[in-house]
């Protein structure tokens, strides 16, 4: 029994574990399968059908079939971006591939104009007939930005009066929802609101090389109102109140009236005379009746104005218009 052992662990021992399933058998088996796979295919392989390829594809194959992939995936890349994101990827990769430096590449903001600076090269003061000749796109921007503007009062600015220089400009809509230039004093710097006057200027300016001469109105405090004629004197505006109109019925009365007014005078003053060589107690007695004389006579108009309306239509009265309603009410303020 040691013998065998001994014998054992030297077997085990040098070769490792043995196995008593051979790996020829195995292999023979895989063989056969595939030869008979063969004939298989070969038998039911149609007269236009082309064989399997076995072999390796050549390296231009597959750098081919590489380019297309990925020309298809760049492709979808780039139409997911918006044209901006494009348009900078293609300058990056210009940069990238050929050399230089953004700021190469980047448009000239030099010569850029905004709305703004097109109203002020074609904005006039006053627009006239001539102006209006040949229209450019810039005049009309410039047109209609002036239509928007209210030309009632001016805004001035005084910051240089000693000089005898003053700017002037039309409001916009803000300006006169909030009352600036009206209600308000004119200067642009100047907030006041009591004893407001009303200039009348002559403004004389140069617009477009030419010069030009405009009357405009201002309204102003006394302190800029100082300022306004600190060189010399300018007109002032002073509003004219209007009278009531009186009415021709109310000037011209009826005939009817008159001879009535007339009797009744004539009555009061032979009654006088007759008190006069009355007695004395009887005075009392013709005091009364000549307060109910008067009494009467202060009551005949109404008593003829109601007997007037029988005799013939009634008198129209001519109501207000709404352009003379705010005439009135603005008559202190539009000067």
């Amino acid at each position: 029994m040691a013998r065998n052992m001994d014998s054992l662990v030297k077997v085990h021992g040098g070769g490792g574990y043995d196995s008593d399933f051979s790996d020829d058998e195995g292999q023979g088996e895989t063989s056969q399968r595939g030869v008979k796979r063969k004939r298989e295919d070969d038998l039911l392989r149609k007269p236009f059908q082309k064989g399997r390829h076995t072999k390796v594809a050549h390296r231009d194959v597959a750098t081919h079939e590489y380019d297309r992939e990925e020309a298809r995936n760049r492709r979808h890349h780039l139409i997911s971006m918006n044209a901006f994101e494009r348009h900078k990827k293609f300058v990056s990769d210009y940069i990238l591939y050929y050399g230089g430096k953004m700021e190469d590449l980047r448009r000239s903001t030099a010569n850029d104009k905004s709305d703004l600076d097109v109203v002020r090269e074609n904005h006039r003061f006053l627009w006239r007939d001539e102006d209006e000749e040949e229209m450019t796109w810039e005049k009309e921007l410039a047109k209609k930005y002036y239509d928007k503007l209210f030309k009632e009062y001016c805004i001035a600015d005084l910051s240089r009066y000693k000089e005898n220089k003053f700017g002037f400009r039309w409001r916009v809509e803000k300006e006169v929802v909030s009352g600036k230039g009206q209600f308000l004093c004119g200067n642009k710097r100047c907030e006041k609101e009591d004893g407001l006057k009303s200039w009348e200027v002559n403004f004389a300016y140069v617009e477009q090389g030419e010069k030009r001469n405009a009357l405009v109105k201002l309204r102003l405090c006394p302190e800029c109102s100082f300022k306004l004629n600190y060189h010399h004197k300018r007109k002032e505006v002073i509003a004219k109140r209007k009278r009531p109109k009186s009415s021709e019925e109310n000037e011209v009365e009826p005939q009817s009236k008159r001879s009535k007014k007339g009797s009744k005078k004539h009555k009061t003053k032979h009654k006088r005379r007759h008190k006069d060589h009355s007695s004395p107690s009887n005075s009392e007695d013709d005091s009364q009746e000549s307060d109910k004389a008067e009494g009467e006579h202060s009551e005949e108009p109404d008593s003829l104005s109601e007997a007037d309306h029988w005799k013939g239509p009634a008198p129209t009265m001519e109501e207000k218009s709404r352009e003379e309603k705010f005439d009135e009410y603005f008559e202190d303020m539009f000067l």
